[in-house]
């Protein structure tokens, strides 16, 4: 069992038990967890605490699936550094590299009044930012045409056109915000019950508890995706599915482990009548459109549950689900200069521009609660026959994660060659080492059946 002396002992059990309870969890596996590992990620914040306790969280629905047929109930191991560690980028390519993760104008610029974060890998957010501003899309005429402008005026301007763009703001103005007391009101996880579904549960197998279990994954960069990845590694059949067009070359080495990747075009009534007939033999959908997107193309929750009554329906957001910015698009790092972690991170450690957290922890850590509640969503159907909808947002995981400051931190190691597992993986880019798995549940080991591969590579089929 852990240390309980050790000083990031008490915060990671107070997360897990936060997320347990939030996931409809008996508070008797709680005490089938043990963690190993040591150090502690930088922060303000207990980070490592949260990577702990959200992957424990997701291993040990799994080892309650597997319960279901084990001879006894599987013991979990969380290894803390791991976690830590694939927090952050679990691949390491030999050879070769993907292209960088930010465009060059992303990243945060001073304003008349404080800071802002410009979002704008994605085109159409570039644009948009571009347009309020009035500048070329070249990061000196992009700061200085920032300087001119209040942090909250052009955060809205820049939103309003499309965009994604976040002021920062502290701890607590954002506590004070209507968006801030929305989300802090909201449970972590917000689950439903549903109606029964019309098909037999497929039968558990012990060592790999999600195989037969059919998943849709219609998520982008970063914290569905590593729902999906975590699925797959225990036996999901994980079908993700992309726009024509769409690609993510700097994170899709990362997150497509164990997946099939394919395309439709949901605009296109041909591709919605495809996407209905994969829907009819999934178990689970995940996705992390923004709310009213599916519902715009006539594949509203209704619609989903016609096409595949008794479904585990799981989705996220960036910014909570009510308040005057639900549905606001977003992403972890303007999530944290909204929520108060960036200002907090610049005033602990002293800095003169927003520090937010050494890795996109928000992103991560909602990947592994989204996976605990498809595999919980799984267990209530085995029990009753139900199905369910759980939805979840980045900004409530910075709640959580806010309530823990980190104070006593033990030094932390880059990862080395002992990180690592063994095998060469051949991904579609080249050859790649990747961490080993940062959780075991006894008898389950973690691991995936395909390498890392292209978005659109596999066709849209079962």
């Amino acid at each position: 069992m852990p240390d309980p002396s050790h000083p990031a002992s008490a915060p990671a059990s107070r997360f897990l038990a936060a997320a347990w309870r939030a996931l409809g969890g008996d508070e008797a596996w709680l005490g089938r967890i043990e963690y190993c590992g040591e150090g502690d990620l930088p922060s303000v914040f207990a980070v490592s605490d949260l990577a702990a306790a959200a992957i424990g969280a997701a291993a040990l629905a799994v080892a309650e699936r597997a319960a279901l047929v084990a001879s006894r109930p599987p013991q979990v191991v969380v290894d803390r550094r791991l976690a830590s560690l694939w927090f952050g980028f679990s691949i390491r390519p030999q050879g070769w590299k993907p292209p960088p993760v930010w465009d060059p104008i992303a990243g945060d610029y001073p304003t008349v009044d404080g800071w802002i974060r410009l979002h704008t890998n994605a085109a159409r957010h570039r644009q948009a930012a571009l347009a309020v501003l009035g500048c070329a899309g070249e990061r000196n005429a992009v700061a200085q045409a920032v300087k001119g402008w209040r942090a909250d005026e052009l955060e809205a301007a820049v939103v309003a056109k499309g965009g994604c763009a976040a002021a920062m703001r502290a701890l607590a103005a954002w506590f004070d915000h209507p968006q801030g007391r929305a989300v802090a009101a909201e449970p972590l996880v917000i689950s439903e019950r549903r109606e029964a579904g019309g098909r037999a549960e497929s039968p558990v197998d012990p060592a790999r508890p999600l195989a037969g279990v059919r998943v849709l994954d219609l998520t982008r960069i970063l914290a569905g995706p590593v729902a999906t990845r975590f699925l797959a590694g225990y036996g999901a059949d994980v079908l993700r599915l992309d726009p024509p067009g769409w690609d993510e070359p700097s994170v899709a080495p990362e997150v497509t482990l164990g997946k099939r990747c394919a395309r439709l075009d949901l605009e296109d009534p041909v591709g919605r009548a495809r996407f209905l007939a994969l829907l009819g033999e999934a178990d689970v959908i995940v996705h992390g459109y923004r709310p009213g997107a599916l519902d715009a193309l006539g594949l509203d929750e209704a619609a989903r549950r016609r096409a595949r009554p008794g479904l585990v329906d799981v989705s996220l957001d960036a910014y909570g689900w009510s308040g005057p910015w639900a549905g606001r698009r977003g992403f972890d790092s303007l999530v944290q200069m909204s929520a108060g972690i960036a200002e907090a991170g610049m005033r602990r450690f002293a800095k003169d521009q927003p520090t937010p957290l050494p890795v996109q922890a928000l992103d991560h850590a909602t990947g592994y609660l989204i996976a605990a509640s498809v595999v919980r969503g799984l267990g209530e159907r085995a029990a009753t026959g139900a199905g369910s909808s759980r939805r979840l947002s980045l900004a409530r995981v910075a709640a959580l994660l806010a309530s823990e400051r980190a104070d006593a931190q033990a030094p932390f190691a880059p990862a080395g060659e002992g990180d690592y597992a063994p095998e060469i993986e051949s991904t579609d880019w080249g050859p790649a080492l990747r961490l080993g798995p940062p959780a075991a549940v006894e008898g389950a080991p973690m691991r995936w059946a395909r390498a890392a591969g292209r978005l659109g590579a596999a066709p849209p089929v079962w």
